[in-house]
């Protein structure tokens, strides 16, 4: 966990899928709590290196939800 960050706000999971856009992307994540679907730019995926299999940690705010690389 990040520790800076509420524990209660990140599941930790797993790429399933990216469906990848010009400018945004679709990142679905399998969670222990069900599948997760982050948008995230796709200068940031590819920044990020995410990938279908990359572990990472679904971060949750009560206007959006982000990912971090684990």
């Amino acid at each position: 966990t990040i520790q800076s960050i509420n524990v209660r706000n990140q599941i930790k999971g797993t790429i399933q899928d990216i469906v990848q856009g010009d400018v945004v992307s679709e990142a679905d994540v399998v969670t222990a709590s069900g599948v997760v679907t982050s948008v995230i730019t796709t200068r940031s995926v590819e920044e990020v290196d995410l990938q279908i299999g990359s572990p990472v940690l679904v971060l949750i705010k009560s206007t959006d939800v982000s990912l971090a690389k684990l």
